[in-house]
């Protein structure tokens, strides 16, 4: 082993640094990007105003401590990856005069599709059929940080139920599609409210869906979505139970494919986005706390400050270990049987995390609801459907 131009005898990093990095206490440092796919260097401020800063190969221990104080954010371009090739699968467009309130209101029914619309629910299977309003407390208008308050829609796997919800506040209701009654009266409380999207999911229960939607701020339960039932009691405040006291602010909830886990989009203070993932199956099994033990994961977005990088970053959900990450994806995104599949400012493209390259582009279409690989875009009085082939 020789040493590195950084000083020192020891593993390379694979990256440069400037000077003023390769010491103890050094000044806080830019992620500049090389633009090769998502490499970069690390450089103060001073040297990254320069044309042609001096850089340094650096080994492990420079890049990692200069890395620790890269608070200033990211410089230059990624280099994205485009290997588009035709999308193949099935498009259909229909009339449909249904207009959902917003983005989030148009959920997957098993044949067919959901929307919130100003007359309330209105299933899509064919012919559009009025299921009827939902009463949920109304909360006055409020925007924060670019999170604007506003209705969203959850249906469970089996179409029998739906969750109509407030994000960014307080309430929501679970409806029973059949007979359209109310069957959970849903309150996150109004601790901050307004940092994340309202947490509620479905999960299949075995012998009927069940509903997780938070209770407070820092708390998920389990709920009978026919009969509200209250499935998961417990004790979680810092008085009475201190070894389980969460303090992690619960945000938008996605099952996975098999239900096996759930993944939170949270936070904790400083704020720190901290992503979760929550082992269902012992939840459900008895692990009272298992939503006070979840694993760290990473979706969108890459860094740790704001602004981040446009990409996709991919960790290992146990041992909270980057394992892999590429720029280019921003937008709503869903997975399907390995791919990625989002929908960007310029229209719907299909991403394969294991290139990190974008394979597949349709300008123009922008879906918001999925279900198993088929994606509805609703709106202009039209329903425009594409459907995978994997």
């Amino acid at each position: 082993m020789k040493a590195l131009s950084c000083g020192h005898l020891a593993p390379a990093a694979g990256a440069r640094v400037c000077a003023h990095l390769t010491t103890d206490n050094g000044p806080d440092c830019f992620r500049v990007l090389t633009g090769v796919a998502t490499r970069y260097d690390l450089l103060c401020k001073a040297c990254a105003d320069l044309d042609a800063p001096e850089l340094l190969d650096a080994c492990v221990g420079c890049f990692d401590r200069a890395e620790a104080d890269a608070d200033l954010g990211w410089r230059g371009t990624p280099g994205i990856l485009r290997h588009d090739r035709d999308l193949g699968g099935a498009w259909s467009t229909t009339s449909c005069p249904v207009t959902p309130l917003n983005d989030q209101c148009l959920a997957p029914l098993p044949d067919g599709w959901l929307a919130l619309t100003a007359d309330g629910l209105v299933g899509i299977d064919g012919e559009p059929r009025l299921i009827g309003p939902v009463d949920v407390p109304p909360e006055p208008p409020r925007e924060w940080a670019g999170h604007v308050r506003g209705p969203a829609l959850y249906t469970s796997g089996d179409g029998r139920f739906a969750a109509v919800v407030t994000d960014y506040g307080r309430y929501g209701a679970v409806v029973d599609l059949a007979s359209g009654a109310v069957t959970l009266a849903l309150d996150r409380q109004d601790y901050h409210a307004e940092t994340t999207r309202f947490p509620v999911a479905f999960l299949d229960g075995g012998t009927g869906p069940l509903v997780v939607a938070a209770t407070g701020w820092n708390r998920l339960d389990v709920f009978d979505a026919a009969t509200g039932r209250l499935l998961t009691d417990r004790v979680t405040s810092r008085e009475e139970n201190p070894e389980h006291y969460f303090d992690y602010f619960f945000g938008a909830l996605r099952p996975s494919p098999s239900g096996r886990s759930l993944l939170v989009d949270g936070w904790a203070w400083h704020p720190v986005g901290v992503p979760l993932a929550i082992d269902c199956e012992a939840w459900l099994a008895g692990e009272r706390h298992a939503p006070e033990h979840g694993r760290l994961v990473a979706l969108q977005g890459i860094g740790e400050d704001e602004p981040m990088l446009d990409g996709v970053e991919l960790r290992d959900a146990g041992a909270d270990r980057r394992i892999g990450m590429f720029a280019g994806p921003a937008g709503a995104m869903w997975g399907h049987l390995g791919l990625l599949y989002v929908t960007a400012e310029a229209g719907f493209e299909v991403w394969d995390p294991a290139a990190g390259a974008r394979i597949g582009f349709a300008e123009d279409f922008r879906p918001t609801a999925h279900r198993d690989g088929t994606f509805a875009e609703l709106g202009n009085d039209r329903l425009r459907i594409w459907s995978s082939a994997r």
